[in-house]
């Protein structure tokens, strides 16, 4: 923590002493031809970037002398360069852009995101800040310093398995999309961006909304929702080549090229990459492939995508974590294969191919109304294989290899091979600011889990023999409305109602095969806010109803024991201030869950350690973010969430190996697991010339429990953690461009833990609390170069 207040100390008061005076510069962007405002334009004056607002106006606040470029670039519009001088700032700009020839619009994307006016706590990511943080790591840890986000890593650096969370909830909550796609494997509701290599490399921006947000395609947002957006348009041919080194033999190789357009209207982008890592614990390797192809037609009313990306991984297990005494003695140690005698088993691996078909109709029928549909497949198949010692013959319903001999060492597989495929739609109609969507969509999964054993130490295996088989389908449909309206002057009303239908059916599990599952859910999700703008500020409180059904697992519970899906009711009430130098908000947020699903240490009808409904847990938090410009050379920015994460009541149980059975203990208003009361972020950016730039970056994460019952026995320590950036900038006669970033993660060496596991039962009528931890790597490097021709 001391680090952390050091960092943003040094943030605020480097801004201070080196503050200096700047000019306004103020104007207004419209459509040439229709003479309307256009929201979302960038606009950049060297180092100082901002984007119009919803009626197109925007503010910076200029240092330089004699003159310089104005950039001005939106999709759908000829890009503008223009020269202003000092004496621009003395008035206000009126800037009128040409309509490009083609229908460039990702209504794919705009029907589900947040528009600048909704009233919801929400951080949009550009290209740009992507490309710098983009060095071989997965997605989560790209956007580490967004508000309330922690993030952790099986192998300890970023690299294969990694698990985020916001607002204290896990992938599992978080509604994730590509290009509005559902991304969230449908059973389990997790996102596993390990499936997903490089495909940083190709997406072009980021949405992040907390809270409930707006209705989206898939899972329900739980607790926050990531939008992802690959589908953009390059007017002109390219080759770029992207290369990273650095610690644990980290490398990712990446290729991209686009077509530009072709014949006016076809358009042709590819990639290809290829990252590997031997990881910072032991034996946790990755070895990762992906490609992606996206194909356009496009002419000035309508638009006709086709992506295909596919990732294929091969990670080295490294799930199982460690106790208190090997963290402290051997952190890197990894238990993973050390059940086969000698040295560890080389093939203790998770191997995993996940392939993704996307294709979009977008059409504007005239200025006001338009069109998206998508429809979508993704094939996914693969297995984890592990070595098993002492296994019963009959846990596998295979016979005895000898009267005598009931036991053997094996390798099993145990796979998942899944479809999922469907469809979404939206009808859109926007004018003067007002806004009014219809849309919906369905799908379908269809997953076979199944577990093999290709190698036996004594007897035999039948030719093709699954010693689990166990279907399963999953249905989902869905139909929203939004309407956004200006209610007259300053004032802006927003409505969203979803209807959302889930039928699941399991055919048994591995611990319970005789156990059939049939669940059909309704869900009705009201949203309603209001926002308030003028000038540079904007207020807004909403009132969201979130409701989401159990994970594949939580059936797994038993008959008498199945869960009740789960509510969240979240009230929000925010506000944004921005200038072109100066950018500051809060948003305080309550949300209180009912029926939340929560591990208790209870033990269901088929002994397994399940979810159970909780009646009543909240979450209750205050989100601060501010940017500050001063100069063109410096910019600071930081953010700090504070929140109260409880359960108001709930019994918790471990087991009592003295009596066969459990204790029970009544618990009130204990924490959230893995919910950290104070979470912050800070970025202090230097500009020394016009082709460098130096980035100080802070992270401070307080304590967490792993448990729910609040107790220290249970505790994540806190941490703090500093990373140097360094990038440099350049372009000749032979590329466009050429990036060369050197990062510097962790660069104090801090020993920190930010996931793990906690078991306790009675012994000998002892308590004991055995907990486990997945270690951070300390100081470590990258260095990529990137060179665009």
């Amino acid at each position: 923590m001391k680090k952390f207040l050091g960092t943003m100390s040094l943030t605020f008061l480097t801004l201070l002493v080196f503050g200096q005076n700047n000019h306004p510069l103020r104007g207004k962007i419209t459509d040439r031809s229709t003479k309307q405002p256009i929201s979302g334009v960038v606009v950049q004056l060297n180092n100082l970037q901002v984007v119009t607002d919803d009626n197109g106006q925007f503010n910076l606040k200029w240092t330089g002398t004699g003159s310089a470029s104005l950039k001005i670039r939106s999709l759908g519009y000829r890009e503008q360069d223009i020269l202003i001088s000092k004496s621009a700032t003395e008035k206000d700009l009126t800037i009128e852009l040409e309509p490009g020839s083609l229908f460039l619009q990702p209504l794919e994307v705009r029907s589900i995101r947040a528009t600048d006016k909704a009233p919801f706590a929400k951080t949009n990511l550009a290209k740009e800040e992507i490309v710098k943080s983009n060095l071989g790591q997965d997605i989560p840890f790209l956007l580490n310093q967004t508000p309330s986000v922690v993030v952790n890593a099986d192998a300890g650096n970023g690299v294969g398995y990694t698990g985020i969370r916001i607002r204290g909830t896990d992938a599992t909550r978080i509604n994730i999309t590509l290009n509005g796609i559902p991304y969230n494997d449908a059973e389990s509701m997790g996102a596993f961006f390990v499936n997903l290599p490089d495909f940083s490399s190709s997406v072009n921006s980021v949405q992040i909304q907390r809270g409930v947000g707006t209705s989206s395609n898939g899972a329900a947002a739980f607790g926050a929702t990531i939008n992802l957006s690959t589908n953009e348009f390059n007017e002109k041919a390219y080759t770029e080549l992207n290369n990273s080194f650095g610690s644990f033999n980290t490398r990712k190789h990446t290729l991209r090229a686009g077509t530009g357009l072709i014949n006016k209207h076809f358009t042709l982008d590819a990639r290809v990459s290829s990252i590997q890592s031997d990881g910072y614990v032991d034996r946790a390797s990755s070895d990762l492939r992906s490609f992606y192809i996206s194909g356009a037609w496009l002419n000035q009313k309508s638009s006709l995508r086709f992506n295909v990306f596919s990732g294929k991984e091969k990670t080295y297990q490294a799930w199982y974590g460690i106790d208190k005494a090997t963290l402290e003695s051997n952190r890197t140690f990894n238990p993973a294969g050390m059940e086969k005698s000698g040295t560890p088993y080389d093939n203790q691996t998770d191997n995993y191919t996940q392939t993704h078909y996307q294709l979009f109709f977008n059409h504007a029928f005239n200025n006001d109304w338009s069109l998206q549909t998508a429809a979508f497949l993704t094939r996914g198949y693969g297995y984890y294989e592990e070595y098993k010692s002492d296994e019963a013959f009959a846990d596998y319903g295979l016979p005895n290899a000898g009267p005598t001999i009931t036991t053997t060492d094996l390798v099993r597989q145990r796979w998942l091979n899944n479809y999922f495929y469907g469809q979404n739609a939206s009808l859109q109609y926007r004018k003067s600011g007002n806004e009014l969507t219809f849309g919906g969509g369905w799908s379908t999964y269809t997953g076979d889990h199944y577990g093999t054993i290709p190698w036996l130490q004594r007897g035999t295996v039948p030719a093709g023999y699954r010693y689990y088989m166990h279907p399963a389908i999953k249905k989902d449909v869905n139909l929203f409305a939004k309407w956004q309206q200006n209610l007259g002057g300053n004032f802006f009303g927003f409505v969203d109602v979803q209807y959302r239908n889930v039928a699941h059916r399991m055919n048994g599990f591995q611990g319970n095969p005789a156990l059939l599952v049939d669940r059909n859910f309704n869900f009705f999700n009201p949203k309603l806010g209001f926002t308030y703008r003028k000038n540079n500020l904007q207020a807004y409180i909403s009132y969201a109803i979130g409701q989401k059904e159990p994970n594949r697992d939580d059936f797994e519970a038993g008959a008498t024991n199945q869960p009740t899906s789960e509510k969240l009711q979240d009230l929000e009430l925010g506000f944004d201030y921005k200038k072109s130098n100066l950018q500051f908000g809060a948003n305080i947020y309550y949300m209180n869950y009912i029926n939340q699903l929560v591990l208790t240490g209870q033990i269901n009808d088929v002994g397994a350690y399940t979810r159970f409904n909780v009646p009543k847990s909240y979450r209750l938090g205050i989100e601060l973010q501010a940017t500050w410009k001063p100069a063109t050379w410096i910019t600071a920015g930081g953010n700090l969430a504070l929140s109260r994460n409880k359960i108001k009541a709930f019994t918790e149980y471990f087991d009592n190996y003295d009596t066969n059975g459990q204790n029970a203990v009544q618990r009130q208003n204990t924490d959230i697991a893995f919910s950290p009361a104070v979470v912050g972020g800070t970025q202090l950016l230097f500009f020394p010339a016009k082709q460098w730039e130096v980035g100080l970056l802070g992270k401070y994460v307080g304590k967490q429990y792993m448990d729910n019952s609040g107790l220290d026995r249970s505790l994540l320590d806190g941490f703090s953690t500093q990373d140097l950036r360094v990038i440099y900038n350049f372009s000749n006669k032979a590329f466009k461009s050429l990036q060369v970033i050197g990062q510097i993660n962790n660069v104090f060496n801090t020993l920190y833990e930010p996931n793990g596991y906690s078991y306790t039962y009675v012994s000998g009528g002892v308590q004991y609390t055995d907990n486990g931890f997945y270690p951070m790597a300390g100081r470590n490097f990258m260095i990529a170069l990137n060179i665009r021709l």
